[in-house]
């Protein structure tokens, strides 16, 4: 099911759009700050997001920078009361697809969103993130708050595995198995260890990379979100 995320702190509004296009067949998340819309960017990269521009805790557009610097792809819509001349190519200078002033039809809504996601196919599964890093599986790079980290191939698979199967432990027989054996490269047990000891200098000692002691390793989300 197509995932939307929906950051706007008017409920009334919110719940009538979530309403409107879970009815259509969406699955919509709606978050009421910004901070809860990184989060929730942080656990899962949706197809779409629909921002409000005047949010409790920032603007829209400082969102939507955070968004661009790290998933360039996933199509953004601002739904917003701001209809200046000025505001309008302020939003599409910083990176939207698409800009709605309130107040909107929702058939309107719903057409602009289906434009895009004919457009836009497939974007939540080429992303993967936890914390301060992102995985792009479709350009095969990796990132560092937005920064692009030059990894070995090695790394880049054991990442993706571990990213992949995000809140799992994955035990250091399953590494070597699928990142070397599965291509014919026996190595031994201490070859795991210095590529993730490599991997996390490179990534800045994320604390999101755990060391399950006696098993292996597992992504998982750090209750702070990175600025």
């Amino acid at each position: 099911m197509t995932e939307i995320y929906y950051i706007e702190d008017d409920e009334n509004i919110a719940g009538m759009v979530k309403e409107y296009l879970v009815k259509k067949g969406y699955s919509v998340s709606v978050f009421r700050t910004l901070q809860e819309g990184k989060r929730g960017f942080m656990r899962q990269v949706p197809e779409l997001a629909l921002v409000d521009w005047n949010l409790p805790d920032g603007k829209g557009n400082d969102l939507l920078r955070w968004i661009r610097s790290r998933w360039v792809e996933v199509p953004v819509i601002f739904l917003t009361v701001r209809n200046d001349t000025c505001d309008i190519v302020a939003g599409f200078e910083e990176g939207a697809d698409d800009y709605v002033v309130k107040p909107f039809e929702l058939e309107v809504l719903y057409s602009r969103v289906r434009a895009l996601l004919r457009r836009t196919r497939e974007v939540s599964g080429r992303y993967l993130s936890c914390g301060s890093i992102s995985l792009d599986k479709k350009a095969m790079a990796v990132f560092y708050q937005g920064e692009e980290i030059s990894v070995s191939q090695a790394e880049y698979q054991i990442l993706l595995l571990l990213m992949t199967n995000k809140g799992k432990t994955v035990t250091r027989e399953s590494l070597l198995l699928q990142v070397w054996d599965k291509n014919g490269n026996y190595v031994n047990d201490n070859t795991l260890t210095v590529a993730i000891k490599r991997l996390r200098e490179k990534l800045h000692q994320p604390s999101c990379l755990k060391t399950i002691r006696s098993f292996g390793y597992r992504m998982e989300e750090d209750a702070w979100i990175q600025e």
